[in-house]
């Protein structure tokens, strides 16, 4: 008798997969890929056409350090950019506030006004490159700097391609970095939406994470389940906001992370895209194909990665990477091998760009669209992860919705949950880890590491007052008032938020604003 195996998510493996009788129509759970329901990939011909936008993180100390970064990694042969924002920056606050010490600069790069932006995309053609910027709370703010930037490049708002996280609900769950409460924050975030239908309409309004909830520890069902339930939330608020689906709903993208879990993820990702294409379709009545097209970016894991042997993290990321390619992934972040200890090295970035290269242009498994498709084993994993997301869905359903999940703490006690048990099973040994409860090594080999500059924090805080000082205070105090008013009222925040930032007003005294009018939130006490 073989000993049973299951994934984290609860999911038996056999010992063998056999052909079975399905449970529905082949054609109808599968079709070809490019065609409904997606299962098999969004496009026909898939990395056949066109490979995968390759988009490393980055970000980390001032905006000129960064900027130097991204020329670096664009030269080095990345295809997109993809923005690290320092705590400070993402919960709205300047780097001079007293709650901003010690943290400006650290987990990514500072920015605090118009002139921090230009800065930071120096040089850098915004025609031609897309840039996915990982922030929510603040997501507006950022956007409205990118495209001030991209006015001042001349490039016409209708060319301007990239993502805003803006993904508040999964930071109320997983992550922490919100500022209002949730009624406000939804308002914020379907502002944003009708502001890029009209303007922007190339850029994609949200990528709704599961990513974040998989760092805290869920499942890969719990993953899907989660992220499509918050997705679904943000299409109900955006209807009541008076949007048609068929306006905004092409424009979602969601964010996923690849654990070691091998075949579970390749299924994960394919159960995904069939269970937002039905939901689509048959829940919110969508009629443009490009609406149910779940189109997500990949960013292998955080939590998977070891501080022991840190080396071994670069075959989890190439096995991970892999995982994401033949799930049908549309751009793809691979973690640095030396991400458990620091902000990445450069050769450390260098090797995971590589790996994401290799994986392109050598191994074949871009020759064919869906290479995994028909696989008894992927199809039953594929079923078994849409069935239970589907359970859950259900569950959120008679809650109320994602909102109410979320403000009853319940969402966040299944992910923690399901951390405790993965956590318990590493400390057994149970569920090995090379380095870590297998294979130990009695000494470690040093690596060189990214050192953060000690004087970073004092220039930037300067640089802030000489901002200050020089641009017109009138035209900025007259512009905050504005938007304090549209926060009262009904109007679209983003429009006064953009002639605030226009007139070098500071990321936090706009988000100030908002926190006079919306008040702060307070998650509940355990």
């Amino acid at each position: 008798m073989t000993k049973e195996r299951r994934t984290d998510s609860g999911i038996e493996i056999k010992p063998v997969y056999e052909p079975s009788q399905p449970s529905a129509d082949p054609a109808a759970e599968l079709g070809s890929p490019g065609e409904w329901p997606y299962a098999r990939g969004i496009y026909r011909g898939m990395y056949r056409e066109r490979l995968w936008t390759m988009r490393q993180y980055a970000g980390f100390g001032s905006p000129d350090e960064t900027n130097a970064r991204f020329r670096y990694l664009l030269s080095a042969g990345q295809t997109g950019l993809s923005v690290a924002f320092d705590l400070p920056t993402q919960m709205g606050y300047d780097s001079d506030a007293a709650k901003a010490a010690g943290e400006v600069g650290r987990v990514g790069v500072a920015i605090d006004s118009l002139a921090d932006m230009e800065a930071l995309l120096d040089g850098i053609p915004l025609e031609e490159v897309s840039t996915s910027m990982t922030i929510n709370a603040t997501a507006s703010i950022l956007l409205l700097l990118y495209e001030l930037v991209a006015e001042k490049q001349g490039v016409p708002p209708e060319r301007i391609t990239g993502t805003t996280q803006n993904d508040i609900l999964k930071e109320y769950t997983a992550r922490g970095t919100y500022i209002y409460p949730p009624k406000p924050s939804m308002r914020i975030v379907t502002d944003l939406f009708a502001y890029c239908r009209d303007r922007l309409p190339r850029w994609n309004t949200i990528s709704i994470s599961g990513y974040h909830m998989r760092e805290a520890g869920s499942t890969a069902v719990q993953e899907v389940a989660f992220t499509i339930a918050d997705a679904i939330a943000y299409v109900e608020a955006a209807l009541e906001a008076g949007l048609a689906v068929d306006d905004f709903a092409p424009r979602l993208s969601f964010f996923f992370a690849c654990h070691m879990s091998f075949f579970e993820e390749v299924a994960k990702f394919r159960a995904a895209r069939r269970l937002w294409a039905k939901i689509m379709r048959d829940r919110f009545h969508a009629r443009d194909a490009k609406s149910m097209m779940l189109r997500f970016h990949t960013q292998t894991g955080g939590a998977t990665l070891t501080a022991q042997q840190p080396e071994n993290n670069i075959v989890r990321t190439a096995l991970e990477a892999l995982a994401a390619v033949l799930g049908g992934t549309q751009s793809l972040h691979t973690n640095s091998f030396d991400e458990a200890l620091a902000l990445p090295s450069q050769k450390a970035a260098t090797v995971a760009l590589r790996t994401q290269q290799v994986i392109g242009y050598e191994s074949g498994v871009t020759d064919t669209a869906d290479p995994l498709g028909g696989s008894w084993f992927v199809e039953s994993l594929t079923q078994e992860i849409e069935e239970r997301a589907c359970d859950y869905l259900d569950r959120i359903d008679a809650m109320g919705g994602a909102v109410e999940a979320i403000e009853s703490g319940w969402m966040k006690d299944e992910i923690e949950d399901a951390a405790y048990r993965i956590a318990k099973g590493v400390e057994s040994g149970s569920r090995p880890v090379v380095g870590v409860n297998r294979f130990v090594a009695d000494e470690e080999e040093s690596l060189e590491l990214h050192q953060p500059d000690p004087e970073f924090n004092r220039r930037q805080i300067e640089r802030l007052e000489r901002l200050r000082k020089q641009r017109d205070q009138g035209a900025v105090d007259a512009a905050l008032k504005s938007l304090g008013e549209a926060a009262r009222g009904n109007d679209n925040l983003l429009y006064p938020m953009k002639e605030a930032l226009a007139a070098y007003a500071t990321l936090g005294e706009v988000s100030d604003v908002l926190r006079e009018v919306f008040g702060e939130y307070e998650p509940r006490t355990i």
